[in-house]
């Protein structure tokens, strides 16, 4: 089926001074977060300002790679450089799980040799990330939706706000019964919480690095339409990834029907528009071959 994405594609100097203000807010943050978080004694707030750190960093790679990933093709790079933007995604989601596990790591031990806690240098901090993460979150989520690259960037922040929530609630716990060790808890849920988030988004990152096919399209529906068009015996060496997000790219050898081969530049043009129709697969490489002289044996997917 043919994929309408609907998609709000910003202007790209706006979104650089989007991600770039993104950047510079969460710096602060980070650092009032460290600070609060030493005063304060709060594990919990000195996790969420490591994570506020790795913000700061994913966005600064998130911007790096949106400038790379326009510029135009050249003979060193011949597919142009749009994978710049996975490949910082992929960057970004590694760094989140490094910080997980860290941030696990010293919940764990806190647990077992508690620290005390001032609630409300806790609680004024967390109140203040919160208000940062969602100013962050509004100035990237547009440009998310377009951009596995900024989407990364911008599931830091959503996870960073739930995480700021958590710590104003473990913060006024300690305030009114004393509970430190909520502080470790709500540290490890937040961990918890950045895993289930880089589980569910890191896979389509690795398929499209991986050349794997685009995960909304069917290889084998697209292999019966291929086959079933007029003119064409069979086909195989089928190659079907995305050369972007979003941009779906077929490579295949096709095997006129005996005495079709007049016909086979009206023949391309029928699978090549078939293609473009049905699944949206714009970029299409047909290598045709007449039914006397196809290759032999060649098998279906791959060469």
């Amino acid at each position: 089926m043919p994929h309408d994405h609907g998609h709000h594609h910003v202007d790209p100097k706006t979104g650089d001074a989007r991600v770039g203000w993104a950047i510079l807010v969460n710096i602060a943050l980070t650092l009032a977060q460290i600070i609060g978080g030493v005063l304060s004694g709060s594990l919990a707030l000195i996790a969420d300002a490591l994570h506020n750190l790795s913000d700061a960093i994913a966005l600064v790679i998130a911007f790096a790679a949106r400038r790379i990933a326009r510029r135009p093709v050249d003979p060193a790079m011949t597919y142009g450089y749009g994978r710049a933007e996975p490949v910082a995604a992929l960057i970004n989601y590694t760094t989140l799980i490094v910080v997980a596990i860290y941030l696990m790591v010293e919940a764990v031990g806190r647990m077992f040799a508690p620290e005390p806690i001032d609630g409300w240098i806790v609680v004024w901090i967390a109140a203040i990330a919160l208000v940062i993460d969602l100013v962050t979150a509004a100035l990237t989520w547009s440009m998310a939706r377009d951009s596995m690259n900024i989407r990364a960037a911008f599931l830091h922040n959503v996870a960073d706000a739930l995480g700021s929530v958590g710590v104003i609630v473990a913060g006024a716990l300690v305030i009114w019964f004393d509970w430190v060790w909520v502080d470790p808890v709500v540290t490890l849920m937040i961990s918890v919480y950045i895993l289930a988030h880089v589980w569910s988004e890191i896979g389509g990152v690795i398929r499209l690095l991986m050349l794997g096919s685009p995960p909304e399209l069917d290889t084998g529906a697209v292999i019966d339409a291929l086959r079933s068009t007029p003119g064409v015996a069979d086909i195989h060496h089928v190659h079907l990834w995305q050369m972007q997000e979003r941009e779906p790219a077929l490579q295949a050898h096709v095997v006129l029907e005996p005495g079709r081969w007049s016909d086979a530049d009206a023949i391309k043009a029928d699978l090549k528009a078939m293609l473009s129709a049905r699944f949206d697969i714009a970029h299409s490489t047909l290598e045709l071959e007449c039914a006397a002289h196809a290759c032999p044996d060649g098998q279906v997917i791959g060469h």
